[in-house]
């Protein structure tokens, strides 16, 4: 189909309002407008192409665009059923909640709402209504780690890490307490790992004291931090975690919102490091976007605790999601499952991160690249003044190198006004399906960006 880029560009700005976008910045050009994608190309209303090292601008069209079966079979559960509230089973939700918790030892029951913050927020909300459940009804507090993301809504954003993107939405819940992110690069101890005695965890113990464990239900963090600096911890950093969480009978929360459904190369991101959550949120790789889906899943035991007599009229969790409810959301996850396994995309997710980080610790070899981290096709590239002192570069010339790439046709992330002072981080996460030209691609277009707009 003929599209007319004029009209629509026009329509666009006169109707259309974007997320994270100054308008202002708009004008005279208009938005970018995708029309199609296959694989990892992406093109716009005037026929220009992108190789998207963003799985669709944010971590989630993970097996890439033109899937048809996905399609397909969505299609298909639309025709004969496209909706009925989850107070009810459907034929795709069952499947899938079963097919899901076969990944996930130790887990065993699936909650489904539609994005990730309303997942995190069922798990917020989970912990408070146990609290009360378990006769502790102080046991409502919930600590997050600096940096970290949990979501819009104003629950999923007083659990946020990142002070740029709370600016101005204030008050926030109360019952929310912050503890120190884990970015060895930026230590907030001023000490280097291994001798650093993990100080990063030794402060979560120490806090949870503070407040008080009686007051202390639960604990979220991103198993490798992803918009607030792509940061994958230390290997025993979980361990001890999870640890201190016992020790004080807090329920840990990994939101795998971006790293659920192979992100890094397991199935979930915490399975790198030898832990069982009590819950897990996930939603943006789930369905790899093709449908809004997310998921909320526990422990039997938590789920237990809320089976109660029916003549108890609170005693159960007293919550719903709309469009829970909607049942090909399910249907597309399936298919979405179906292909990482039978195209074993999580091993070309490790051979191909692998060596995406290889190519990217080459360029850390010039004067303003600070640090290369991440773990599987989940990458950062933190650009820095000069290597002695780390000064993080202005976000204003992180913003002209994605600009540049872009302009040659390859789209990268970035931190986006969230950190002040170190929204300094490029973001590469390419859909699973890349290959080792995508990737050539890739690197040679950030050395060239970088050298145009650094010098």
């Amino acid at each position: 189909m003929k599209h007319d880029p004029a009209a629509y560009a026009a329509a666009d700005m006169a109707h259309v309002w974007h997320h994270l976008v100054q308008h202002q910045a708009l004008a005279g050009k208009g938005p970018m407008i995708v029309v199609e994608g296959e694989g990892l190309k992406l093109r716009d209303i005037n026929g220009k192409e992108y190789l998207d090292a963003t799985s669709g601008g944010v971590w989630c069209v993970n097996v890439g665009y033109g899937r048809e079966r996905i399609a397909k079979a969505v299609y298909e559960q639309l025709r004969a059923m496209p909706y009925y509230a989850a107070t009810a089973g459907n034929i795709p939700y069952i499947e899938f909640a079963r097919k899901l918790v076969s990944h996930m030892p130790g887990l065993s029951r699936v909650y489904l709402s539609n994005s990730g913050s309303e997942a995190n927020e069922k798990a917020y909300k989970m912990i408070r209504a146990l609290a009360h459940i378990s006769g502790n009804t102080t046991k409502k507090k919930i600590l997050f780690r600096a940096r970290d993301y949990h979501g819009t809504t104003l629950g999923a954003l007083s659990s946020t890490g990142q002070a740029e993107r709370k600016e101005w939405f204030g008050p926030f819940v109360p019952g929310f307490v912050e503890f120190p992110h884990a970015c060895c690069y930026r230590c907030a101890f001023g000490k280097t790992y291994p001798g650093c005695d993990l100080d990063c965890v030794k402060a979560v113990d120490r806090i949870i004291r503070e407040e008080g464990p009686e007051t202390v239900g639960g604990l979220i963090v991103e198993p490798i931090t992803a918009g607030g600096g792509v940061i994958p911890p230390v290997a025993e950093y979980y361990t001890e975690l999870a640890a201190v969480c016992r020790n004080h009978g807090v329920l840990l929360i990994m939101d795998e919102v971006v790293c659920g459904m192979g992100r890094t190369g397991t199935m979930l991101g915490y399975q790198h490091y030898g832990v069982t959550p009590d819950i897990v949120t996930m939603a943006k790789g789930v369905a790899s976007a093709y449908m809004p889906i997310s998921v909320t899943v526990t422990t039997e035991d938590l789920f237990t605790s809320f089976l109660h007599d029916p003549g108890d009229k609170l005693a159960y969790f007293r919550d719903i999601s709309t469009y829970g409810g909607c049942a090909a959301g399910c249907s597309a996850a399936l298919e979405n499952m179906a292909i990482i396994e039978e195209e074993n995309l999580l091993d070309n997710v490790r051979a191909m991160g692998d060596y995406l980080l290889a190519g990217l610790k080459e360029l850390g070899k010039l004067p303003y690249v600070g640090d290369v981290r991440g773990k599987g096709l989940l990458c950062g590239v933190e650009l820095v003044e000069d290597k002695a002192s780390r000064k993080p570069l202005p976000e204003g010339k992180v913003i002209q190198v994605v600009g540049e790439m872009a302009a040659n046709g390859v789209l990268v992330g970035r931190t986006n006004r969230s950190l002040p002072g170190h929204n300094n981080i490029i973001n590469i996460a390419p859909a699973y399906v890349v290959t080792r030209d995508d990737i050539d691609v890739i690197l040679r277009a950030l050395r060239a960006a970088m050298t145009k707009v650094l010098g």
